[in-house]
């Protein structure tokens, strides 16, 4: 299992160097002073616009979190917008891949007093509500490629690729509901590996996730959320966009948004969707008739944003985690025995 994770690991830095490489060599092709004289034209308030934009995003991602976590525990909004903006921080910033941004997400919010059974069972129904949120948006990007361009050679791709993620998200759903007693069965075998009471955390985290998807209007409206969220990511596109001066249609941007977004899920486990993301501008761009310079700028501006947001973010977590290190031998001895905040660090 070890071994397993060791060579996933080295596989996301090898996939991480060649994304690097690939966006390099994207600029390079296209001019290092086209790419350079597009970024040239973003103002400061323009670019701030585009920050402001991404924080206001964080809160409605925080609330499509928040809305699925069962109230008994009488968490604040602020816990899981928080901890939703060290998973976008993580993902954009750090060296892992995108499941790597799932668990310090999670992470995050045990800092602040929810339980570890609570943070992971909610982040794993968040994580699903959310890809379901990204085949709607998949799929309004689809039918804006298809009215705009109905002979293009990503049609019939992105529509085997929504036919085959629709299915595993069903069976995703299907496994966490309790209907996969063959996957808890070897879960429990392999946590016992690392904890004693393996099977008592197990069935807690089955229990969490039971109670969670009893309530089908709040799963209803995580998915509505996290929607409004993906829309939202396609507005900012539209202004980084108008931003370097390409007057392109609001719809337009967001079909580029939509087909982006499905292209870097399909490649989740390179970090940060390098290179992804800029082969994916300069592709989609080019179906819309936008210059691949102007298009590799808007993937960089958007790198700087999610820099100059994240950096600090990841800081000011890192700074929670020395302070309680500090803190844990009194936290030792006051902790309930019911399996607190400290337990997630374990996992």
């Amino acid at each position: 299992m070890r071994q397993a994770a060791r060579r996933v690991k080295q596989l996301t830095y090898v996939l991480a160097l060649a994304g690097l490489l690939l966006a390099i060599l994207l600029v390079a092709y296209f001019g290092f002073g086209n790419v350079a004289a597009a970024l040239g034209s973003v103002g400061l308030t323009q670019f701030g616009v585009i920050v402001a934009w991404q924080l206001a995003l964080f809160v409605i991602l925080g609330l499509g979190w928040f809305v699925i976590v069962p109230p008994q525990g009488g968490h604040a909004l602020g816990v899981f917008i928080w901890g939703r903006m060290v998973r976008e921080a993580a993902t954009n910033c750090l060296p892992f891949s995108t499941v790597g941004g799932f668990v310090f997400g999670a992470r995050a919010v045990t800092l602040l007093g929810v339980s570890w059974s609570t943070a992971t069972a909610s982040t794993v129904v968040d994580v699903t509500a959310e890809f379901l949120a990204e085949i709607a948006f998949t799929a309004i990007g689809l039918s804006i490629l298809l009215a705009r361009v109905p002979d293009s050679t990503l049609v019939v791709p992105i529509e085997v690729g929504l036919a085959l993620a629709v299915f595993a998200c069903l069976v995703f759903v299907w496994l966490q509901k309790g209907a996969g007693r063959i996957f808890a069965g070897l879960g429990s075998r392999i946590a016992a590996r690392r904890f004693h009471d393996a099977q008592e955390r197990l069935e807690v985290l089955t229990a969490e996730l039971s109670l969670i998807y009893g309530h089908t209007v709040r799963l209803v409206l995580s998915v509505a959320f996290h929607l409004i969220g993906w829309l939202g990511a396609g507005v900012a596109g539209w202004i980084a966009f108008h931003a370097l001066g390409v007057p392109l249609d609001f719809d337009d941007a967001l079909a580029i948004e939509a087909l982006l977004a499905a292209a870097s899920a399909v490649a989740f486990l390179v970090p940060a969707s390098a290179g992804v993301q800029e082969a994916g501008y300069v592709a989609l761009g080019a179906i819309f008739g936008v210059a691949p310079e102007l298009s590799l700028g808007v993937s960089l501006v958007r790198r700087a944003r999610d820099i100059l947001v994240g950096v600090p973010i990841l800081l000011i977590w890192q700074w929670a985690e020395l302070r309680r290190l500090r803190l844990q031998p009194v936290l030792e001895q006051t902790a309930p025995k019911d399996g607190s905040s400290g337990d997630f660090g374990q996992l």
